[in-house]
Formats: C-alpha cells, sequence, structure tokens
C-alpha cells in the first residue's frame, strides 16, 4: 500500500533576498536577476515601440489602402498565433536562458537587415508586411520562454507585484518609445527608428549572458518536443481555470484590436497628424498604462477580477466609440489615455490569473495556449477590422468594434476568473515512489493505477464532487483514462482507475505532484474510513 507524504516546501529561488517588506509592489526589484533582466527589457521594448511605430507609418506611406495597412498588426500577431504552442513545449523541455539567447540573436539579426533594405530604398508593402511577420515569428518563439521565466525569479509570493512591474515596464516603454519614435521619423525618416531598434538587442543579449538561472535536476529523460507540445495541449485542456482566461481573452481582445489596427489611418486621415502626432498617440497609451498599473494594487482590493476586467472592457468600448466620432487631436490623446489603463487592467489580470493556473513543469506551454488566443484574436481582429474600415469607414469600423466589445461583456459574465491564491502550483513531492519488484522498462505500457477508497457512507456525496476534481487533475497530469467503480456488494468501496501510456508518463505524474493536489488528496482520505486507508495498486501490461 502506497502512503501520501507531506508536501515537499517549495525552495525559495534566490536566497537571502527575502526582507519584511515582501508585500511591497515593487519588492521583486531586491532581486538582482529580476531587476537587471527588467531594466534590459525596458530599453529592448522601447526599440520595439520605435520599430512599430516607422513600420506602420511607413505603410501609410507606401499605400493608402486600409487592409494593408491593418496587416501591419495582423503580421506582428499572427505568427504568434502560429507558434506559440511549439515555442512553449521548446521552452518547457530545453534551457531557457540559452533558448532566449538563440531567439534574441535572430531577431537583432532580422532587424539589422530590414534597416539595410530601408535604407537602400528597396522596401516595398509586400516587403515590409514580410520583415514584421518575420519579426513576429521572433517574437512568438521569445514569449512562453520570456514570460515563464518571471517565477524563477522572484518567490511565488512576489509573481503577482512581478507580473504587474513587467506590465509597467512595458508601458513606461510605450509612453517613451513611440513619441521619440515620432521625432526620430520627422527627423531622419523610419531608418533610424529600425536602427536603434536593432540597437536594444544588445542589452537583452547582454543580461542572459550575465544571469545564472537554476537548473532543476531531472531524474526522468526530457520529454520530447511533439509529446511535451501533446502534453501541454491535453493540460489545458482539461483544466477550466485556462478555458475561462481564454474566453475572456478573446471576448476583450478582438474588439479592442480595432483600435490598434485602424490608429495609423485616424491619425493620418481623420486627424490631420504626421508621425510625431501619430507617436504621441501611442505614448498617450503608454502613459495611460504606467497610471493605471500604479493604480491596479488598489483597484484590486475593492474589485475582483472578474469586475475588474468588466470594468476596463467597458471603458475600452467608450474609448472606441469616441475616436469613431471625434475630429480633435487633444481629445483623442485623452481617449488614448484612457485606452492605455483599460488595457493594462485587462492585460495584467488575464496575465496573472494565467501564470498561477499552472505548475512549473508545464508553465511555458500553458502561457503559449493563452498567447495563442491573444494574438490570434488580434490578427483576426486587425484583418477584419481592416477589410470592415476598407468597406465601410474607420468610423463605422470603431463603433461597431465598440458595440462588439459591449457585447463580449455579456457573453462572458458567467465565466468566473480564478483568485491565484486559491491553488498553490508549487511542487509537493508527496507521492510515494510505486512498490514494484523489476523496474518495468521507461517505455513499457499502458499502465493501469487503481486505488481502492472505502468511504464514510455520511459523505458519499462529497466524495463524488472532490473526484470529479481529481478526474480533471489526473488527465491534465497525464492520464489518458480515467473511471470510478462501485462494489455492487458493498457500495461505501469504491476503485478509482486511470491510465497512462507508458511507465515512464506515471513516474512523470510522480513529478507534477503538486501542493494543490496534496490538499485534494488530502480531502478525499479524509472522507474514507480510518480502518481500511485507500490502497494503490499498478498494473503494466505485458509484451
Amino acid at each position: 500500500m502506497d502512503q501520501i507524504k507531506k508536501p515537499i516546501a517549495p525552495e525559495t529561488l534566490e536566497q537571502g533576498t527575502q526582507s519584511p517588506r515582501n508585500e511591497s509592489p515593487w519588492a521583486p526589484f531586491q532581486h538582482r536577476a529580476f531587476r537587471f533582466i527588467w531594466i534590459a527589457t525596458v530599453v529592448s521594448n522601447m526599440g520595439t515601440w520605435m520599430h512599430d511605430v516607422g513600420a506602420a507609418w511607413l505603410m501609410t506611406t507606401l499605400t493608402s489602402d486600409p487592409f494593408m495597412v491593418a496587416m501591419i498588426q495582423a503580421a506582428t500577431a499572427f505568427p504568434i498565433f502560429l507558434f506559440a504552442l511549439p515555442a512553449g513545449a521548446l521552452a518547457d523541455i530545453v534551457d531557457r536562458r540559452r533558448y532566449l539567447l538563440v531567439v534574441q540573436l535572430l531577431m537583432a539579426i532580422t532587424t539589422i537587415l530590414l534597416t539595410l533594405v530601408t535604407w537602400m530604398g528597396m522596401i516595398t508593402p509586400e516587403i515590409l508586411i514580410t520583415f514584421t511577420f518575420m519579426l513576429g515569428c521572433g517574437a512568438a518563439f521569445n514569449a512562453p520562454a520570456w514570460q515563464a521565466i518571471t517565477p524563477e525569479l522572484v518567490p511565488q509570493k512576489q509573481l503577482t507585484a512581478a507580473v504587474a512591474l513587467n506590465s509597467i515596464g512595458i508601458n513606461v516603454s510605450r509612453a517613451i518609445g513611440p513619441a521619440l519614435g515620432g521625432v526620430l521619423i520627422v527627423l531622419h525618416g523610419p531608418v533610424l527608428a529600425f536602427a536603434l531598434n536593432a540597437l536594444t538587442f544588445v542589452g537583452i543579449i547582454w543580461v542572459l549572458l550575465r544571469w545564472r538561472n537554476e537548473h532543476v535536476a531531472r531524474t526522468l529523460p526530457t520529454e520530447r518536443f511533439f509529446n511535451a507540445l501533446r502534453t501541454g495541449l491535453r493540460y489545458a485542456r482539461h483544466s477550466q481555470p485556462i478555458h475561462v482566461v481564454a474566453i475572456r481573452a478573446m471576448a476583450f481582445f478582438i474588439s479592442a484590436s480595432a483600435i490598434w489596427a485602424l490608429l495609423p489611418l485616424l491619425a493620418r486621415n481623420v486627424l490631420n497628424q504626421e508621425a510625431g502626432g501619430f507617436g504621441l498617440l501611442l505614448g498617450a497609451v503608454g502613459l495611460g498604462a504606467v497610471i493605471g498599473a500604479t493604480q491596479l494594487p488598489r483597484l484590486r482590493k475593492r474589485l475582483s477580477s472578474d469586475r475588474l476586467v468588466m470594468a476596463a472592457s467597458a471603458m475600452i468600448s467608450v474609448c472606441a466609440f469616441g475616436l469613431a466620432f471625434t475630429q480633435y487631436f487633444l481629445l483623442a490623446i485623452a481617449l488614448m489615455f484612457l485606452t492605455g489603463m483599460a488595457w493594462i487592467m485587462v492585460l495584467s489580470t488575464l496575465n496573472v490569473a494565467a501564470q498561477k493556473a499552472a505548475p512549473s513543469w508545464v508553465r511555458a506551454r500553458v502561457l503559449s495556449v493563452y498567447l495563442v488566443v491573444f494574438f490570434g484574436s488580434m490578427a483576426f481582429g486587425s484583418a477584419m477590422w481592416g477589410q470592415l474600415a476598407k468597406l465601410l469607414s474607420i468610423s463605422d469600423a470603431l463603433l461597431i468594434a465598440a458595440l462588439t466589445q459591449l457585447l463580449g461583456i455579456v457573453v462572458t459574465v458567467g465565466f468566473h476568473l480564478q483568485k491565484g491564491e486559491e491553488v498553490d502550483n508549487a511542487p509537493s513531492g508527496h507521492w510515494p515512489a510505486p512498490v514494484v519488484e523489476g523496474e518495468p522498462e521507461l517505455d513499457q505500457g499502458p499502465v493501469l493505477i487503481t486505488i481502492e477508497y472505502h468511504i464514510k457512507p455520511e459523505k458519499r456525496e462529497q466524495f463524488v464532487a472532490l473526484m470529479q476534481e481529481m478526474h480533471r487533475a489526473r488527465q491534465r497530469d497525464g492520464a489518458f483514462f480515467w473511471s470510478m467503480f462501485s462494489d455492487v456488494a458493498n457500495p461505501n468501496r469504491v476503485v478509482e482507475t486511470f491510465m497512462t501510456e507508458s511507465w515512464l508518463e506515471h513516474l512523470r505524474q510522480h513529478e507534477r505532484s503538486t501542493n494543490a493536489d496534496y490538499i485534494l488528496q488530502k480531502s478525499i482520505s479524509d472522507i474514507c474510513s480510518t480502518t481500511q486507508p485507500p490502497v494503490v495498486e499498478h498494473y503494466v501490461a505485458l509484451r
């Protein structure tokens, strides 16, 4: 009989760095690795925003077709929709530091090539979209791993603050980068903006070279790529919190993408602005996001995650409605400022929910699923709103987007985001090693595991409810079959059965156990008879 062991407390990633001020929203800056990576990321993102302003504005000088202009946003987002899932699988099975170094180097080379092509006067709408797509591919392979390293830089209790600081950093760069990019474009054209973006990769590469991430000792072979991809999809499929995050993301980003896709044309054709004015509009978004991020801790104390997302979605709808009718530049600046505040509220809330919905072994893959939904919605929405603006007008497209955003609030009102504190996904190590006489070969299978419970009669209904959650947990961790059987001669004797593809996959289940799993299994054990505790047995298919 296997006995459940007490879970192992997760180790602090950086010893000796905690202090009584850990509850401060600035506490993650106490950790040297987080601090340096944060600074390098802000600088790099400033370069990215300068590039985005340059690319979007360059396209408006190459063509006046609203669909082609909107395709810049679509070409940025669509690669993440295509490649985020395989990128997440890679990020979970290889060394993330080396992986990120390779991706950053390739993106730097691509940016240098775009700079040279533009400088030589060879740029066309098709070439610009191609380079934008290539950089989007780099972002797709970078994003899951980059987001997944955050829990490696700070303790679990500071994760929410770290995600919020990352959001602030992104939007500090968004406040400065577009305005600076607009000025550079006015003075020297988009070539200088592209060149400076290439230069900002140096800081990220230098910080990654100096960072020494902790290597987790593995007792089992590394997962193969396609198996890791399938495992990540299976986890997301059976994780209700991820379902809610995905639905909320689709409802928000498809409509909100209209503002980003049509803003270059709005600035040029409706507000009669040049590149500097376009940069100021984007800078207002960044400034609003920074202000919004600083107010998030206070808002979270007053509003639940669901209400915060709903309020921000309503604000985005109001901003899109206002942009559809305004012809005044200063009013547009104010509306973009509010857009930035609403954007960061939704983005930060959904990101934290996705971060905390998965344990470390599958975090990058789960985040990649979220990114697929996020950027897939942005790419689809951008193309759709661009085509709609071409058929109708920019104002009509923005008005329809505002109404669609309100509809999204109504549709998602019954989908509740999980609070991060509800689940502890830290590794527990509470599963005991299987009792075997002669270790099976790792690829031998399938494997059948049975657990016999003798439940207290008055607790039967509670037992069934808990076992439904156990059903999802087994499937998330690797079971392809699960069922529960009641003894017809003794209804209080129940046998849980589940199967994994191989002995190796079952051993991985032992490694994947979390403190949340321990709490669930302890709750089930408490319902069982004290004289007949649960009994676990393992069966391997004969060859």
